[in-house]
């Protein structure tokens, strides 16, 4: 799986099938516009059956809607809790969110629901903070990358080969193993700027082991990614400068697929 084998789509969106239904759902928890402003606790999912909006969490397990962890409203706490809501059919079913502890906290995780287990992979402890009295809340250059493996149970997994984050809906699950595509690791050690990955990983859940199984056309963090049919697929993100700097540059829009080979 090597950049040739990649094929290029623009504009490529992913929806996602309930029953019957078509849902669209987009996570609008992170922050209030641009540069550091705080933290905001919304999210939507639009339901294209009855056009409603309604409001999801990271993951849907087991009939509850899960969010874990992220950062506190100074954005570099990192958050400790796991907040679940039951809901059927688009509709909540409890008053109140239940809160339970969670090991490391931090954001821009990827939380993975394979063959019915809750899994919370990579992200960060810490991030960037608004310089104090910045009108436009310039942000200032503070976070740790973190690289472990996690069950919502707390057992611990083997880590990512490199520190991760930026991949929130940059997985998908096949055939036992759990695919994680581009993201951002440490940053560069003499420049400080941020960089981007650009290896798709797997992770066996029969082996426990990890591995490099194809590398990206260009790197990129944040992407949104889906498999079907034999095919992996990205769209969207913000890629790197070029081939020989991994600093993130331009927002992108294109969808790119390839043939998935994963590793026995």
């Amino acid at each position: 799986m090597g950049r040739k084998t990649w094929h290029a789509k623009r504009n490529g969106t992913f929806t996602f099938r309930n029953g019957n239904r078509w849902q669209i759902h987009v996570h609008s928890h992170g922050q209030y516009g641009p540069q550091c402003r705080g933290p905001t606790a919304h999210t939507v999912v639009l339901d294209t059956e009855t056009k409603q909006w309604y409001a999801p969490a990271t993951q849907l397990w087991r009939g509850r809607l899960h969010v874990m962890g992220g950062s506190k409203e100074n954005r570099y706490t990192a958050g400790l809790e796991i907040w679940s809501l039951a809901v059927k059919d688009g509709k909540t079913l409890e008053k109140e969110w239940s809160e339970i502890p969670i090991p490391r906290g931090g954001p821009h995780r990827a939380c993975v629901v394979v063959d019915d287990r809750l899994y919370v992979i990579g992200g960060q402890e810490g991030d960037f903070m608004a310089k104090p009295g910045s009108p436009i809340f310039k942000c200032s250059r503070r976070n740790k990358f973190t690289c472990w493996v996690m069950r919502l149970s707390g057992k611990r997994y083997p880590p990512l080969p490199k520190p991760n984050s930026h991949i929130e809906f940059a997985w998908v699950g096949v055939n036992n193993s759990i695919i994680l595509v581009g993201g951002t690791t440490e940053k560069h050690p003499e420049t400080k700027k941020m960089v981007l990955n650009g290896e798709v990983f797997q992770f066996n859940l029969d082996t426990l082991k990890w591995s490099v199984i194809g590398r990206l056309p260009y790197r990129v963090k944040t992407t949104l990614v889906g498999f079907w049919n034999g095919w992996l697929y990205f769209t969207s993100g913000q890629r790197d400068k070029g081939p020989n700097d991994p600093a993130p540059k331009k927002v992108t829009g294109d969808m790119w697929k390839t043939k998935l080979k994963l590793n026995l």
